[in-house]
């Protein structure tokens, strides 16, 4: 019996099954699955797709005892694949892959860090108690637009709130936490795990619930290399920014305490001297001062240059100010024994206490890292705003 419709329907079954064939035998190969980084207790595998690379390397800043060049021996499979390994103890670190001396991020890694000219890829090592992400409560990091007059532009900078403060009404008192050189206003908060160090203390009852405000110290592009707005412009620059863009933007839109005592400052490397700039010549406004791998620039001299004094000359008048020094809650000092700037760190700590300053110093193992400056803030934090 003749049936069209159930024919029709056949060939129609056939040419699709046809078609379908041929599209899949015209597809090319597709690459295989990378799964990058894999994080397995303290042994981290970096992996990428490169089938046509001559040389792979896994470049990072802070990864302990890693040379110039490449971290970690990166090898190539027969699917294209280059990986390497890297026993890692807890922490965050910022890496890139350079593919045959092509910096990249790692395409397969959603998390990122940025700096002043340069964005990372980044991987966190859990293990730590005071910055693994814990079940706890946890605060917020919001990316705040402001219009700096100074600067005639707008800029951006990261606050942290704590836990609760989108619900109340308490106002609170406020932190200004500073990077260093060639980093920018998301780095405290990603690869210096700020939020949840600050989270985890809060939880534990060891800081006080406080906003966090993480500014960006750069006002122009800067490379070690050269290049960019020159170091010492962009230091004056950020001093005007802060003093009458940012602090002023914070203490009118956020719920913040009044007075020295709620009011705290400290930075790392370049923001720890942008501390002392900002901090030092406004004694009267800040009851907690921070420095972290940093001091007075020059004020240790070097091989051919005598000691800058500049800054003792010109805050004279406040370094012998006893009235100032009573409200002064504390001016706490953390620096590694390998660190680059420890001398700079101990010529400014005794040129304080030359100047009758009871400071904190905190001397620790380690050199130029996110490492220590992690474990400054934990300790430093403890401290502040405490009855």
């Amino acid at each position: 019996m003749f049936q069209p419709f159930g024919s029709m329907a056949c060939a129609t079954m056939l040419a699709g099954l046809f078609f379908a064939s041929t599209a899949t035998a015209q597809q090319p190969n597709r690459p295989p699955a990378v799964v990058s980084p894999q994080v397995e207790d303290s042994t981290v595998t970096f992996r990428v797709y490169a089938p046509q690379a001559e040389k792979v390397e896994l470049t990072g800043s802070d990864f302990p005892n890693a040379g110039p060049g490449s971290a970690a021996t990166m090898t190539k499979a027969d699917n294209g694949v280059w990986s390497g390994e890297l026993e890692l103890p807890p922490g965050s670190y910022r890496y890139n892959f350079s593919i045959d001396d092509v910096r990249t991020m790692d395409p397969q890694n959603v998390l990122t860090s940025q700096s002043n000219a340069v964005a990372w890829s980044l991987v966190n090592v859990p293990g730590s108690e005071s910055f693994d992400t814990k079940d706890v409560p946890h605060g917020a990091v919001a990316e705040v637009y402001y219009q700096s007059a100074p600067l005639e532009r707008v800029r951006r900078m990261h606050i942290y709130t704590p836990p609760g403060y989108e619900k109340g009404q308490d106002s609170y008192p406020v932190f200004y936490l500073l990077h260093g050189a060639s980093d920018g206003d998301d780095s405290w908060s990603t690869v210096g795990r700020a939020n949840m160090i600050l989270d985890n203390l809060i939880a534990d009852g060891k800081a006080k619930p406080m906003i966090v405000v993480m500014p960006n110290g750069h006002t122009g592009s800067f490379t070690w290399g050269g290049g960019g707005k020159p170091f010492d412009e962009q230091m004056k620059e950020f001093e005007d920014d802060f003093n009458q863009a940012i602090r002023p933007y914070v203490e009118a839109n956020y719920r913040t305490k009044d007075g020295r005592a709620n009011r705290a400052i400290a930075g790392l490397s370049m923001g720890g001297a942008q501390t002392l700039n900002l901090a030092i010549p406004n004694l009267k406004d800040f009851a907690y001062v921070g420095v972290f791998s940093s001091g007075v620039f020059g004020i240790s001299g070097g091989p051919g240059r005598p000691a800058n004094n500049q800054f003792e000359e010109s805050n004279a008048e406040v370094l012998d100010s006893a009235e100032l020094k009573e409200g002064l809650k504390l001016i706490w000092f953390g620096c590694g024994e390998d660190d680059f700037l420890l001398e700079t760190s101990r010529a400014t700590v005794g040129m304080l206490k030359k100047h009758g300053f009871d400071v904190v110093e905190h001397e620790t193992d380690g050199g130029h890292t996110w490492k220590n400056w992690r474990d400054y803030l934990n300790l430093y934090s403890q401290k502040l705003f405490q009855e």
